[in-house]
Formats: structure tokens, C-alpha cells, sequence
């Protein structure tokens, strides 16, 4: 009896942890079907007229150009940063070296460096490398920042998977490169889409770089373009939250369409082989 009430509570409690998630989602998308004299009057009410042409005003406002920035961005960052992580990971994790703990604080040491405090440095390198106002000088600095995290749970995660496996290998005349590559890589598909994922989402907010390293208004990406949207007396308020559902759509999608592995990776901890 205690446990059904105990699970009915649970229930419950997670029940409402998603309304108070959905609703507010659901309330922007309405929002920007609206005018933003209905927004104003009659905030909670459904739209009278569904007027799809907020959407359309987001779109022609650069929200399809700030889009296809992000994306590519994103996506360059993301592979950049995760790659870059399953490289460190593997040896930290499954090689015997002298030097590895030095390594493993070295990395570690980059979770306490906070974005903030290295933008003046980045911006100046940025000048001197060449890599201001460009797509390559972005996708490199925030993946830089992604790395030593990422790092640290792939590196958990090989930790658990049969060191066997890789011995077998290595009797059968694997080198290492093809033990990483046909062994360790596939059988690390969860871990690896839950840093894609936790990467993806983290650049794809990031505002302050792309305001300091991007200058050219083609190559600003989505929240620098949602903030552009708010005039300086006036804002369409409306549009805006249409530009927001907008931009919101990649992260849906990149989330759907990895939730499995994604979930799997959260949970991994079993020996695998």
C-alpha cells in the first residue's frame, strides 16, 4: 500500500514538473500567432485571427539567415569539440603512460575556467590569427570550451568498457588506432550523442562570443539575431516570440532524433562485451 502511494506521489509530482514545463512553451507558440494588442489585452486567451504572417515577418527578418549561421556553427562545433574529446578520453582512460594524471588535471582544470574571463584574450588571438568575423574562429573557440567536459564523460564512460576487449584485439594484431576506431567508437554511440547533445545546446544559446568574434550581420547567429529583433522604442513582440519558436525547432529536432542514445548514455554503466 505505501508503495503504490509512494509511486502515486511520484507520479503526480513528475506530472506536474511537465505541465510547468509545457505550458509555457505552449503559451510562446500561441503568442506568436497573436497580435500584440491581443498579447497585451488578452495574454492567456487563444488568438482571435491566427495570424501565420508573425512567422513569416521573423523569417524575412533574418531569422532564416541567423538559422543557417547557427547551424553550421553548431554542428561544427559540436563534431569538433566531441571528436577532439573521444581522442583525449581513450588514452587518459585506457592507456598506461607516466604523465596521465598531469593530463587528467590539465583537463579537468578547464571545467573552473569560466568563458567570461578569457574573452579579451580570445578576441585579441582571434585579431592575430586571422579568425575574427569568421565561421572557423567560432566553431574552435566555444567547441574549446565543451572539450573538457565532454572529455570527462567519455572518459567515465571507456573506463567501464572491458579492457578484455581490447587485449583480444591486440593478439589478434589490432594497433591502436584500429581498437579506437572499430572497437571503442562504436560501442560508444550513447555517450557520444549525450555530449553531442548537452554541446549542441550549450553553443546554440551562446550569445557572448558571437556578439564579440562576429561582426558581420551575414554570419551573426540566432540569439544575436533575436536580440536585434527588440528596437530600441519598440518591439513586435509577437514576431518575436515567432522567432523564438523558430529557433527552437533544431534543438527539438536534434534532441528527437538522439533521445535514445541519449538516455542510453545517462544510464551506461554496465560492462560492455
Amino acid at each position: 500500500m505505501k508503495k503504490k502511494i509512494v509511486h502515486g506521489l511520484i507520479v503526480a509530482l513528475l506530472i506536474m514538473f511537465a505541465v510547468i514545463i509545457i505550458l509555457p512553451l505552449i503559451w510562446v507558440v500561441l503568442t506568436g500567432f497573436k497580435t500584440n494588442k491581443e498579447l497585451f489585452l488578452e495574454p492567456w486567451k487563444m488568438p482571435e485571427v491566427w495570424k501565420v504572417q508573425n512567422y513569416i515577418d521573423a523569417w524575412n527578418a533574418g531569422i532564416g539567415t541567423f538559422l543557417k549561421n547557427s547551424v553550421l556553427i553548431t554542428v561544427g562545433s559540436t563534431v569538433f569539440s566531441t571528436m577532439l574529446a573521444c581522442y583525449a578520453a581513450y588514452p587518459i582512460s585506457r592507456i598506461r603512460f607516466k604523465t596521465k594524471k598531469f593530463w587528467v588535471l590539465i583537463i579537468l582544470g578547464g571545467l573552473m575556467l569560466a568563458p567570461q574571463s578569457a574573452v579579451i584574450s580570445l578576441f585579441k588571438m582571434a585579431n592575430v590569427m586571422g579568425l575574427y568575423d569568421t565561421y572557423v574562429g567560432m566553431i574552435v573557440i566555444t567547441g574549446a570550451f565543451r572539450i573538457p567536459f565532454a572529455t570527462f564523460l567519455i572518459m567515465t564512460f571507456y573506463k567501464d568498457i572491458s579492457v578484455n576487449l581490447d587485449e583480444s584485439a591486440m593478439i589478434d594484431g589490432a594497433s591502436p588506432r584500429q581498437i579506437f576506431w572499430k572497437i571503442i567508437m562504436p560501442l560508444s554511440k550513447p555517450i557520444i550523442a549525450s555530449c553531442a547533445i548537452v554541446s549542441f545546446r550549450a553553443v546554440w544559446n551562446e550569445l557572448m562570443f558571437a556578439n564579440v568574434l562576429l561582426d558581420s550581420t551575414a554570419k551573426k547567429t540566432v540569439p544575436v539575431g533575436l536580440v536585434n529583433l527588440q528596437g530600441t522604442t519598440t518591439t513586435n513582440w509577437t514576431m518575436l516570440m515567432s522567432g523564438m519558436v523558430i529557433a527552437s525547432v533544431p534543438l527539438i529536432i536534434m534532441f528527437l532524433v538522439l533521445q535514445k542514445h541519449f538516455i542510453r548514455g545517462l544510464t551506461a554503466g554496465s560492462v560492455k562485451g
